[in-house]
């Protein structure tokens, strides 16, 4: 009998095509019926109904339905896959980014860290709290992987109110050092073994060694790495580019070539310099967990990045995809024909992968993938220093999870009182009211 899986926040453009371009490719996956659910009637249809012409016009052997109910939709299910936002996305988000920049706050980004971050986080954990209840109570046995974010601290909050579940989250972002690595060690990526980790989108290389000598890669990635990156386009200039290529205004447009040199990488030039460790992302999402990030980072080239994903993300004549690139079907894959294999990148509960951290936070770690599922990779090799920078985010993910679960303004006044990007007391219980007001849909659950 074929698998069960379940894509809840399938009328995502972005997540509901690329999910089933990879499912569709997949011979484990053969077979399979995967069930599309999302709460907008037109955006499911317009998935459902490409997905049905991809499967008949190819002969692709996986059965497809579409579902608004969820209890519906999770009877039966083996894996479910979580992709959701609430609301418009991009509006609400420059909300978390704007206002709190309104009473004082300096943030880099506003999606991940700081008080931005945090609003994300009381605005879309609770309905993922939703999915879990009926998923606990449906289909409790499958597993359950989750794109949204802040990745960390709702996978943290999710296996606090629910630690029966089998919950892992999944990132895109480690995908840099596969892009990276061969360039800066002149050596195919088949060559290099490396293991990355800390919390997602503020994670770091830990180890990297050559395949064929056995020889530590880590002190070449360091002497190379100033040069590599002062001569690599930003990721706004990199989108620009695609964007004007999709647009249909690429003719005659050259590559895009590095326009301002660490533009977006200030805050990582300082963890590459100064904490002698190698970041696997960018400003805009590592400057966010750091105190000292706004100082570092390039506001200009974040905005450029943010603009332009925006644009990009919200493209139009999106189609099913025939590049493989999420790593959701290659996990499955490996627990459905128990292939033992190291998976990059899994957000799993520490309990002791990562020694400076409590048990209960979900770390960003190496996974070992087989018919048990997924199992976290401990990191020895984890930089001191580093490490420092991560306890700092303790106590933020704890006291957002109880905000979450409890609905409590005072435990969500405390989160930004802890976060150490936070340097004003004045503003935090203002900052608050003001955000419940202008996002009352999703934040009136709070008292």
């Amino acid at each position: 009998m074929g698998q069960r899986i379940v894509l809840i926040g399938a009328g995502s453009a972005q997540f509901g095509f690329d999910m089933l371009g990879d499912i569709f490719q997949s011979e484990a996956l053969a077979g399979a019926t995967v069930v599309l659910h999302d709460i907008n009637e037109a955006a499911l249809k317009r998935v459902h109904d490409a997905a049905r012409e991809h499967v008949a016009a190819n002969d692709v052997k996986v059965e497809i339905e579409a579902t608004l109910s969820r209890p519906e939709a999770l009877a039966g299910a083996n894996f479910v896959v979580i992709a959701i936002e609430v609301g418009d996305r991009f509006a609400l988000w420059e909300l978390d980014q704007r206002i709190p920049r309104e009473f004082g706050f300096r943030q880099v980004f506003g999606e991940n860290g700081g008080p931005g971050g945090l609003f994300h986080c009381l605005r879309v954990i609770p309905p993922i709290i939703e999915i879990c209840d009926d998923i606990a109570k449906i289909c409790p046995d499958a597993w359950v992987f989750n794109y949204s974010n802040p990745m960390s601290r709702i996978c943290t909050t999710v296996h606090r109110a629910h630690p029966e579940l089998e919950f892992v989250g999944l990132c895109h972002e480690i995908a840099s050092l596969y892009q990276h690595l061969p360039a800066l060690l002149d050596t195919p990526i088949e060559n290099i073994e490396f293991r990355a980790g800390g919390l997602n989108h503020f994670s770091v290389l830990v180890e990297a060694r050559y395949r064929d000598s056995g020889e530590d890669a880590y002190p070449k990635v360091l002497a190379n790495a100033p040069a590599y990156f002062e001569n690599l386009p930003d990721y706004g200039t990199i989108l620009k580019h695609i964007v004007a290529v999709q647009a249909g205004e690429g003719e005659g447009l050259s590559p895009p070539t590095p326009n301002n040199p660490w533009a977006e990488r200030g805050a990582f030039r300082v963890l590459l310099e100064k904490f002698h460790c190698l970041p696997i992302t960018t400003d805009s999402h590592i400057g966010e967990y750091l105190q000292w990030g706004t100082d570092a980072a390039d506001q200009r080239a974040v905005h450029e990045f943010y603009t332009y994903y925006k644009k990009w993300t919200l493209r139009g004549n999106p189609e099913i995809k025939t590049t493989r690139s999420e790593r959701f079907v290659e996990i499955a894959s490996g627990i459905v024909n128990d292939e033992r294999y190291e998976e990059a990148a899994v957000n799993v509960p520490n309990a002791g992968l990562i020694e400076a951290l409590p048990d209960w936070i979900v770390v960003e770690v190496p996974g070992w993938i087989d018919g048990k599922g997924v199992n976290g990779i401990r990191l020895d090799a984890m930089p001191r220093g580093f490490a420092g920078l991560l306890t700092n985010q303790v106590a933020v993910h704890d006291l957002t999870a109880q905000a979450v679960i409890e609905g409590s303004k005072d435990l969500a006044a405390q989160a930004l009182l802890v976060d150490p990007v936070v340097d004003r007391a004045g503003a935090v219980e203002p900052l608050i009211e003001a955000m419940v007001e202008l996002q009352s849909d999703y934040l009136g659950y709070l008292s």
